[in-house]
């Protein structure tokens, strides 16, 4: 052996080992060349724990997607549309609810209607009937924009809260009507949800409806009134359906 190592000879080195992981795969590759070796550091296999992981949320997140979507469903099919079944405000009393309300939010219905800058007074005649006036900003002949003023006479009906009302305006030819006027709910201090369905589909639900939120503020609604509203508008079937009413001085004076 001294021999061996005096000639200049030396025994073969072992060749390096790649660290072997748990799962007994290299956690490298190794490319020879005849210059160099270069050692990769991306492993070469993925994890069977983090395969099975992967799988696990992809499977989770489907699920909680079809979940979402049958609890949607289920809502809808819980939620009844019946116009017959509809619930308005209890004990209403219409002594309270006279005075001026500005229309804040709307859902339309079909055909020509108030626009914006909607502001309502009702009153309670000497024989006790209930009236209101109501001015907004119309447009009529296609291009045609005008401040109406609008008159209604209210019908009293075996539920307080529910009325029906006949009203005359400007253009009458254009701005008549027979509809319900119902009460839906209000503190009559602050806001009011009034409802109306010109027509009922075969199912009982409403082919046309409209309806104003009101408020007794030209600013709008509180933020506690707002969560009320949003859930009355639900139960109403018109959830999204509203627009909002500016108020921006169009009618003021006339």
């Amino acid at each position: 052996m001294a021999a061996v190592l005096s000639a200049g000879f030396s025994l073969p080195q072992e060749e390096p080992q790649a660290p072997i992981s748990r799962w007994g795969y290299e956690m490298a590759d190794v490319y020879i060349s005849k210059t160099s070796a270069h050692r990769s550091s991306a492993p070469r296999w993925t994890s069977p724990k983090a395969v099975l992981f992967s799988f696990q949320i992809s499977v989770s997140s489907r699920m909680l997607r079809i979940l979402v979507a049958l609890c949607l469903l289920a809502t809808c099919w819980a939620q009844d549309c019946s116009v017959s079944n509809i619930k308005v405000m209890q004990n209403f009393d219409r002594q309270r609810y006279v005075g001026t309300w500005y229309a804040v939010a709307k859902k339309d219905p079909i055909g020509l209607f108030l626009l914006d800058n909607i502001v309502a007074q009702f009153k309670i005649e000497d024989d006790g009937k209930v009236t209101a006036t109501a001015k907004g900003r119309v447009i009529i002949l296609n291009n045609w924009e005008l401040c109406a003023n609008m008159f209604a006479t209210f019908e009293d009906s075996p539920d307080p809260a529910k009325f029906k009302m006949r009203y005359w305006g400007a253009a009458s030819y254009l701005q008549t009507g027979y509809d319900d006027h119902w009460v839906i709910d209000t503190d009559y201090d602050n806001y009011a949800i009034h409802y109306s369905c010109r027509q009922v589909d075969y199912d009982g639900t409403c082919l046309d409806s409209y309806s104003f939120i009101f408020s007794r503020h030209a600013t709008g609604l509180r933020p506690e009134d707002q969560k009320i509203v949003t859930q009355k508008k639900q139960e109403l079937c018109l959830l999204g359906k509203y627009r909002r009413v500016a108020h921006n001085g169009f009618c003021d004076g006339s």
